[in-house]
């Protein structure tokens, strides 16, 4: 059974394992909100009830951050799979990363400089800018600020305990689009 995990603002940010969440306790970072009533985990001197709900007590770095993970994955999703210089849809086996500005020129992979391209174009396009090679993108480049398909840090599902519902706010709002 897992640990809810609350930032200091008692928003919840994840779930993580129940001896991660005694670890966090322990060196200060969190406190105890709830309990499990019937769980309690021994050491051959102590005893502790596990925690049910867990909250930091400091500020949590690298929760919020500014958009998905940049990865392959990612990078496929923002660009619905297609070629971003002739529009042919490529599969996840076959997609290659093109570099906008190659780096050999100075580009760098991240999301503003990084394409899905079929290997055709990538190879047409070679260590080129697509000025150079005289392609042009379908799309610009962006950093998206969320993804398609990407999941909320806490899902509600109906093996979490009764007492996570009240920071996890209603199952139909988790569980059901929103409405039009």
């Amino acid at each position: 059974m897992d640990t809810l995990v609350l930032n200091a603002a008692y928003m919840a940010i994840d779930r993580i394992p129940w001896q991660e969440a005694i670890a966090n306790i322990f060196t200060g970072r969190a406190e105890v909100v709830e309990e499990y009533e019937d769980w309690t985990v021994r050491s051959p001197t102590t005893e502790w009830k596990v925690p049910s709900i867990i909250r930091f007590l400091g500020k949590v770095v690298g929760l919020f951050r500014k958009g998905p993970k940049f990865n392959r994955h990612n990078v496929y999703i923002r660009d619905k799979g297609r070629c971003q210089y002739c529009g042919t849809r490529v599969s996840r086996s076959d997609f290659t990363y093109d570099h906008v500005v190659p780096r050999r020129q100075g580009g760098k992979t991240v999301w503003k400089n990084v394409v899905i391209a079929c290997f055709p174009c990538n190879q047409r396009k070679a260590d080129r800018t697509p000025r150079q090679a005289g392609m042009r993108l379908k799309s610009k480049p962006v950093r998206p600020k969320t993804l398609p398909g990407i999941e909320p840090a806490v899902r509600w599902d109906d093996n979490m305990p009764e007492s996570w519902k009240d920071y996890i706010a209603s199952v139909s709002y988790w569980n059901e689009g929103l409405a039009r």
